[in-house]
C-alpha cells in the first residue's frame, strides 16, 4: 500500500491494511459503487478503483483531498474525491460498499474538539465522536444488499457499533480482528486509558476490528 503521503495526512497503517483485507472479500467490480469516507491518502479508494469499481472518496482535510487526488492521478485511476464532513458531499446518493476508517482513539477532554493532525485519530472521551455518526448515517446510503466495512479499535466499544447498526436494520458482525502493538498515541495515553477502564491492566497490545454490516435485500 505504498502511497505518497503529504505532511499532516494520516498514513496507511495496520487499520488500513485490515480494512483492505476485508474489502478483498467483497464484490468490487465494474459498476460497483464504492464510497471511501475519511479517505486520507486514498489507499482504500485506489484499491477499489484498481478492481474496476466506481469510487467516490471524501475527507475533511484539504491536504488529504489533494494527497488522494495526486495518488489517483499518478496511478491513472478514476476516483472522485471531495472535501467535506463525512457523508455531506454525497447526500442523496447510494452505494454498494461504504468503507470507513474514522478517528476512534479516546482522548482527554481539552475543552475543544480535535485540532490539526489529531483530527485523524482523536474522537472524544469514549472514542465514539465520529463512530456514532457513521453508524447512524451510513445505513441510509446503502443500496439493498450493500455493505458497510468499518474499522476501529476494541477500546472504542465495537459492541455499541454492532448494536447501532443492527438497530438500523442491518445484519452486522465482526468480520476481522487483529492484535497490534500500541502506536505512539495509545502509548502516550496508556495510563489514562487504564484509569478509565478502556484498557485492562494485562493488555499490552491493541485489538483492531472490522465490522461488516449488510443491508438486507
Amino acid at each position: 500500500m505504498n502511497r505518497l503521503v503529504l505532511p499532516g495526512v494520516y498514513a496507511p497503517q495496520d487499520d488500513t491494511a485490515l480494512l483492505a483485507e476485508a474489502l478483498s472479500d467483497e464484490r468490487c467490480e465494474p459498476g460497483t459503487r464504492v464510497l471511501d469516507v475519511g479517505t486520507g491518502s486514498g489507499a482504500l479508494a485506489l484499491e477499489a478503483a484498481r478492481r474496476g469499481a466506481e469510487v467516490t472518496a471524501v475527507d475533511l482535510s484539504w491536504r488529504a483531498v489533494w494527497t488522494a487526488r495526486l495518488n489517483a492521478w499518478l496511478r491513472c485511476l478514476p476516483v472522485r474525491i471531495h472535501r467535506g464532513n463525512l457523508f455531506g458531499p454525497v447526500r442523496g446518493r447510494s452505494f454498494d460498499v461504504i468503507l470507513a476508517n474514522p478517528p476512534y482513539v479516546p482522548a482527554p477532554d481539552t475543552g475543544h474538539g480535535p485540532r490539526g493532525r489529531s483530527r485523524a485519530w482523536d474522537a472524544g472521551r469514549d472514542g465514539r465522536l465520529v463512530l456514532d455518526r457513521i453508524c447512524h448515517d451510513a445505513p441510509t446510503l446503502l443500496r439493498p444488499g450493500g455493505v458497510l466495512l468499518l474499522v476501529h479499535s476494541a477500546v472504542s466499544a465495537p459492541d455499541r457499533s454492532l448494536s447501532l447498526l443492527r438497530g438500523a436494520g442491518l445484519k452486522a458482525a465482526v468480520a476481522r480482528r487483529r492484535w497490534i502493538a500500541f502506536g505512539p498515541v495509545l502509548r502516550a495515553r496508556e495510563g489514562w486509558l487504564r484509569e478509565r477502564g478502556l484498557l485492562a491492566a494485562a493488555d499490552d497490545r491493541e485489538e483492531l476490528v472490522v465490522i461488516r454490516a449488510e443491508r438486507p435485500l
